[in-house]
């Protein structure tokens, strides 16, 4: 009996003998689609290849992609635990073709995988195809099924389409007969929605596109989308009826039991059910980003959770247990998906956190809700105003308060909860919301009413795709904006920051079909972000989906300030006392700027002793973390908090550093924080810092402004220039100022050594705290870096540097030398005859606007005009080696 894990790699071995890509799963956040809130097939990821948008280097793709249906267009939260095949997470097992082959193989293909490498009985297999499509009809008859066995459905079940006008198609679809023994009829007749005939895959024919007037042509490039259910197809290969009793459930059931020292089965088996089915989508969820909040995607998170929760508490459970869980999973699917192991202690801190909160929350909630309800039985309705006041005044959720009350067969007034909702919002506009007159921003209100909150995406990506769901010009919403237009544009979601806490907004570029825009900054207010945007080209309107790009060169410099600041904080504290706090900050793209309270200038051994212990904690190159906690939990654990900032129930907690004497639970952290803007990844990131000067700002505050980065090497070259300038002219002076000129020559010396040490620890990662990340590809080590503030001359000694420490491998150096970018290439020399330095080098530079370069098989250099092209480079350089 096959295991889920080797159903699953089956599947993908099997298609990839066929010729296809096996192609990650995509994330659960989609970043092609912002009509979905979650990633629910596996055509998402491939929507733009199918319409011909987008080229990728293979025509046939495979996947086992990761799927969530909670919330939005297709939820089934509220049936998980009560039948045998729903879930809020689920793998789509599916094989695509972008206009290489289509029914002929396609149908042959599924029939191979199933009756062959399953070997599931053929006379148990029942088609569909759809009412006219004689051509799958035959193709069916051809490969052994039965006439009678092929069953031609009239309805949209077999007929699929992207929206009411676009690419669609026939589809045909592939169901297993469980047996007499279970009531139900066939696909089609008037017992089909029993449980006897069961849906396993489901194959799209997208050959035609449909227009708004109804009519359909062929499509020039007709394609192939398929999707089959691992969890369906693993409880029939396993010999079960129930996806639940599959091996993965089995496991997580158990572990559920064993934590809540209950039955696994009988009677309390649906709460273990929706335990272990929550367990996914929240780990998954976690994994990828996404953390609990009042809004949006997070908010989806926050239910589930406490969906699972409760069930945990109907158990017995009197303390967290979901994130006793997470090794469970961890081991279950980890191999295949290693992110959950990547984001494991993440997971397990979350849950505990928000099942701590939730168990307060519910404990009291409970005793408010039985004397509310105390007088109501079977059919009564609980007022919404008395559920609102439930929520508004101690937490307690909607939702929760519904299924608490389910069991007694008592209603809830939903239109009242949404009627006193509605009014504590229009009550609280009486305050306005701090952009412009209050006449002004009432447009905002509506905006919010209509349209809810702005999601956003920023800290995971900077580019995205989102639906334009208000345009702003002049004070008043419109429909339209044309070229010379200067407007707001609010989207449904956004990787672009909207300025606040210090961290000024993005810039970049949003384009739509037919039009295109600059963005000049971002703002936010109240949930949404507005996009100050000047139409550049054609025509925005109004529900429009649009690409967002962020100025990724931009971002990055502003992290990095960003970042520095909280660095520095630590640092004057240290030097100074813990009187120092944050009195205002900014975080712009050229510079950083930091107020802070201390009633004196610092001399300039504190500015030498601050500048180098920031300096020391960025060439420790430790990853910068950030953990969702409530104001409070930050504090306890020693977060400082921002000056200014306003906190809801969960703040962002940013730590990074370590130091022995340092903060947090660890007892090691160095920097800890709460912060809501972006920052870098590595504090290496940051490059280096030099602080440019000390200030008063106000009474009793000082400023430092400082520099990161290529900003701040070049700052330190210009001091060098001018000393040398400065010595140059003392030259002529007489001889009883030559011991300042020898002084001021050994000062600029050291400062040249400074540079040049600086680039080094720059481009190699850092010093004692880790190094430059690298991958095994193909069998080799791969070393792939981009570099700012580094020119094209040092890149030949950073590439002999890479090999002494990597030993064997390939490296690939992309540097961004003042406007050009300069590449470079290294093979270490056992790996000469099988991959030459050159041939990396030709797959890179296409990617940052290069035409060539060369070299030797072991180093081989090139150049190019576009730095945002880096990552890709680098991903084609991968994609070498993986050939």
């Amino acid at each position: 009996m096959p295991s889920l894990n080797e159903i699953r790699s089956t599947f993908l071995n099997y298609f990839e003998k066929q010729g296809h890509s096996i192609v990650d799963s995509s994330p659960l956040v989609p970043r092609n689609d912002p009509t979905l809130m979650f990633t629910n097939s596996g055509m998402v990821q491939f929507k733009n290849c199918f319409t011909g948008v987008e080229k990728r280097d293979y025509v046939r793709a495979t996947t086992a992609q990761k799927c969530v249906r909670a919330g939005g267009k297709h939820n089934d939260l509220d049936n998980v635990g009560y039948t045998a095949r729903h879930h809020t997470f689920f793998e789509m097992l599916g094989n695509f073709s972008f206009g290489d082959y289509f029914k002929h193989q396609a149908i042959p293909f599924a029939w191979e995988l199933i009756t062959k490498e399953f070997d599931i009985p053929k006379e148990k297999l029942y088609t569909t195809v759809y009412h006219t499509d004689d051509e799958a009809f035959e193709i069916w008859k051809k490969v052994g099924v039965p006439e009678d066995r092929i069953i031609r459905i009239s309805t949209s079940d077999n007929f699929w389409q992207m929206g009411d006008t676009g690419p669609c198609g026939p589809c045909t679809e592939i169901f297993y007969d469980h047996g007499d023994h279970i009531w139900g009829g066939p696909p089609g007749s008037p017992e089909e929605d029993g449980d006897r005939f069961i849906e396993i895959w489901n194959l799209v024919f997208m050959q035609n596109e449909k227009f708004a007037d109804g009519s359909m042509v062929d499509l020039d490039m007709q394609s192939i989308d398929t999707g089959m259910g691992l969890e369906r197809i693993a409880a029939l290969l396993q010999g079960t009826h129930d996806n639940y009793e599959t091996d993965l459930f089995k496991a997580l059931i158990e572990a559920s039991a064993n934590a809540t020292s209950s039955d696994p089965y009988g009677d309390q088996n649906v709460q273990h059910r929706v335990i272990a089915d929550h367990l996914r989508s929240c780990s998954f969820l976690i994994a990828e980003g996404v953390l609990p909040s009042n809004e949006g995607r997070g908010y989806v998170l926050r239910r589930i959770m406490r969906r699972a929760m409760r069930q945990a508490s109907l158990l017995g459970a009197k303390d967290p247990v979901m994130h006793k869980l997470v090794p469970a999973l961890v081991q279950q699917m980890g191999v295949a998906y290693p992110e959950l192991g990547q984001g494991q202690a993440l997971i397990e801190e979350t849950f505990e956190q928000e099942e701590t909160r939730f168990l307060k929350t519910l404990d009291r909630g409970l005793k408010l809700l039985d004397d509310a309800s105390g007088d109501l039985g079977k059919g009564d309705t609980l007022s919404g105003e008395t559920a609102f006041k439930l929520y508004d005044t101690y937490g307690f959720p909607l939702d929760l308060t519904q299924d608490a009350l389910r069991a007694k067969e008592i209603n809830v007034d939903t239109d009242g909860f949404d009627a006193a909702m509605k009014a504590q919002k229009e009550q609280s506009r009486a305050g306005g919301i701090g952009l412009g007159e209050a006449a002004d921003v009432k447009v905002y209100f509506d905006i919010l009413d209509a349209a809810g909150s702005t999601e956003f995406l920023g800290y995971e990506t900077e580019k995205a795709e989102g639906q334009i769901v208000a345009i702003v010009k002049d004070g008043a919403q419109v429909d339209t904006a044309v070229k010379g237009d200067s407007v707001q544009i609010i989207l449904n979601q956004t990787p672009f920051y909207g300025e606040s806490g210090g961290q000024i907004g993005d810039t970049g570029v949003l384009t739509v079909e037919g039009g295109a825009a600059k963005i000049t900054d971002t703002k936010k207010v109240e949930g949404l972000f507005l996009h100050l945007a000047k139409i550049t080209e054609g025509e925005i309107a109004l529900d429009a989906g649009a690409e967002l790009a962020v100025d990724h060169a931009r971002r990055s410099q502003i992290r990095a300030n960003h970042s520095a600041t909280h660095l520095l904080h630590e640092a004057l504290r240290n030097a100074l006392g813990d009187h120092v706090a944050q009195k205002g900050s900014l975080n712009a793209d050229d510079r950083l700027r930091f107020d802070f309270s201390h009633n004196k200038g610092l001399s300039g051994e504190e500015l030498v002793k601050v500048g180098a212990e920031v300096n020391e904690f960025i060439r420790q190159n430790t990853p910068v973390t950030t953990r969702i906690m409530t104001p409070d939990d930050a504090r306890a654990i020693g977060a400082q908090a921002l000056f200014g900032e306003k906190y809801g129930e969960e703040v962002r907690v940013v730590s990074m550093g370590r130091a022995p004497t340092g903060k947090g639970s660890d007892g090691e952290t160095y920097s800890l924080e709460l912060c809501g803007g972006t920052h870098v990844k590595q504090t290496g990131d940051i490059g280096t810092f030099v602080i440019l000067g000390d200030s008063a700002s106000s009474a009793g505050v000082r400023r430092i402004e400082a520099l990161t980065g290529a900003a701040a090497l070049e700052h330190l070259e210009t001091e060098a220039g001018r000393m040398a300038d400065v010595a140059a002219a003392l030259k002529a002076q007489p001889v009883d100022v030559l011991d300042r000129l020898k002084a001021l020559m050994d000062e600029r010396k050291a400062l040249q050594n400074e540079i040049s040490n600086l680039k080094q620890q720059v481009a190699m990662g850092g010093g004692s705290g880790g190094g430059v990340e690298t991958k095994e590809i193909g069998g080799k080590t791969f070393l792939g870096q981009a570099l700012q503030g580094v020119s094209g001359k040092d890149l030949r000694g950073l590439i002999d540097a890479h090999k002494q420490n990597i030993g064997s491998g390939v490296i690939l150096l992309i540097a961004d030398d003042g406007g050009k970018v300069a590449v470079a290439a290294g093979v270490t020399d056992d790996l000469t005859a099988e991959i030459s330095a050159v041939d990396v080098l030709k797959a890179a530079v296409p990617a940052v606007g290069g035409k060539g370069g060369g070299g030797r098989p072991d180093m081989a250099q090139g150049g190019g005009k576009d730095f945002a092209g880096a990552d890709e480079a680098i991903k084609a350089a991968e994609q070498l080696l993986e050939g």
